[in-house]
Formats: structure tokens, C-alpha cells, sequence
């Protein structure tokens, strides 16, 4: 893909970084003093570490030049580090590791999560937010206009290039053999946006990032339009004339075994 555009995530930030307060908020406020944050993209996540554990030494990763280069601005006292966080190993056993609204785009979790857990010292914690949003309308939307014969011949097998969430209890047992605790939990969040136009903002710098970059550079505005078009469709306004963009995030915190 072409690189990200921290600006235009950052359009949202406030509520994007909601999702990361509240998994935050399920951490233990104890001593950490490593921590690697796992598709940092901007820095949203980070500055909130670097604000709950300031004496921390936090690695962020990402593959972005441009948000590494925004998160740098954003946490000065971060280490960052551009790389596929499949492919991530930590320096030392870490105290904790947070992948916020990263992992969903990586397979095959079953053998994704115990390697993360294994990358922490004992008692360590795995903390890790997940958009679960594929059965959404705003994901199925994109889909059904990449199947369209205007696009389908230059997006292919585009609508598989996410992996469905594990479920909860599929989650549970691929941590516990090596994990004392896990708590799992769900939440769905009800955006309040200004109109249809701002839910293809919010996905033009993630979910639909992907397909937009697939295709020739004068295809990509007609589907932008024909998205919107179905968005303006399925998303009605509420009596003040906002829209509710909802969005399920999945939410995992795992801490590894003392021996």
C-alpha cells in the first residue's frame, strides 16, 4: 500500500483515541518500565503511555513513515521504529505490549497471541483493542462497490484481504496455556458524525485505504462516490441531522504466568 496519511487519521482523534483509554483503563496502574506499542500509527496510543508510565522506555512500531513521523513530534521521549509488527520481536521480555487497532489486519492469530505473550517477562500484560467490523454495514458497503464491474477487474480478491476475528472463546484458549489471567470484553461505540460524508473520511485513512490504493488513480474518486452514495443510503440522519457511525472494538488483557 501507499504510506498513511497521519494527518487525515488524525482528523478523528479524539475519538479514535477513545478505544485506547478504554483499554488502558483496564491495565493495572503498577510499575512498567518497558512497554512496545504495536502499530502506533500517529502516536495516539503512545502519548497516552507516556503520560500513565512516564519513565518507561516505549518503542513504538509501525510501517508508516509519515505517522512514525508524527508520533515522533507527539512523544518526544518514545523510541520509534519502522517495521511490519508481524514480524516484531522486542529487545528484552517486555512489561507490557499494547497493539491498539493494529492486529485485526494480521492472520492467523492463533499463533499471533502466544508469541506476543511470550515476548513478555512473567506477569507481563498483553493489551489489545480490535475493530470488529467486517459484518458492519460500512465494511459490506466497500465490498458490494469493489463487485462492481467498474472496479471488481482491478481490486480481484480485495474484499478477503481481512481475516474475520477469532471469537472470544477462541481468543480465551489460545492464551490461557501460557497466561494466569485474560479478560475479554466487547464494546460497541456509537460515533456521532456530521453527515455520510464524514464515515468515508473516517475510513479513507483505514478500511478503505486498501482499496483505493489497488486501483488506477482515476477509478479511485468514482468509487469514493459510489461508496458515499450507498453510505448516504444506509446511514439516515438522526432528528438533529448527525449520523451514528457504530463501531465494535474487541478487547483483550492478558497477562502471562509468573513461572
Amino acid at each position: 500500500m501507499s504510506d498513511w496519511n497521519a494527518q487525515q487519521y488524525d482528523s478523528f482523534a479524539t475519538l479514535r483515541q477513545q478505544a485506547a483509554h478504554d483499554l488502558l483503563a483496564a491495565v493495572p496502574a503498577e510499575s512498567i518500565e518497558a512497554i512496545s506499542d504495536l502499530g502506533c500509527g500517529s502516536g495516539l496510543s503512545t502519548a497516552l503511555l507516556a503520560q500513565r508510565w512516564p519513565d518507561a522506555a516505549i518503542i513504538g512500531v509501525d510501517q508508516s513513515p509519515d505517522m512514525l513521523a508524527t508520533a515522533a513530534t507527539r512523544v518526544p521521549s518514545a523510541r520509534f521504529l519502522q517495521g511490519d509488527i508481524a514480524d516484531f520481536s522486542a529487545p528484552e521480555s517486555q512489561d507490557l505490549i499494547v497493539a491498539n487497532a493494529s492486529l485485526h489486519w494480521l492472520a492467523d492469530h492463533r499463533q499471533l497471541f502466544p508469541a506476543l505473550v511470550n515476548q513478555l517477562r512473567p506477569g507481563g500484560m498483553l493489551a489489545v483493542q480490535m475493530p470488529n467490523t467486517l459484518p458492519e454495514a460500512s465494511h459490506r458497503l466497500m465490498g458490494e462497490v469493489a463487485s462492481r464491474a467498474d472496479f471488481a477487474q482491478h481490486l480481484g480478491e480485495m474484499n478477503t484481504h481481512r481475516e474475520t476475528l477469532l471469537n472470544p472463546n477462541e481468543y480465551y484458549d489460545c492464551l490461557t496455556p501460557n497466561c494466569a489471567a485474560v479478560t475479554i470484553w466487547e464494546t460497541h461505540y456509537y460515533h456521532v458524525l456530521d453527515g455520510p460524508s464524514d464515515i468515508l473520511r473516517w475510513f479513507s485513512s483505514t478500511a478503505l485505504k486498501p482499496y483505493l490504493d489497488m486501483l488506477p488513480a482515476h477509478k479511485r474518486e468514482d468509487f469514493s462516490h459510489q461508496y458515499l452514495s450507498e453510505l448516504i443510503r444506509v446511514y439516515p440522519p438522526q432528528a438533529d441531522g448527525k449520523v451514528l457511525l457504530r463501531l465494535p472494538r474487541l478487547f483483550i488483557v492478558a497477562f502471562r504466568s509468573a513461572s
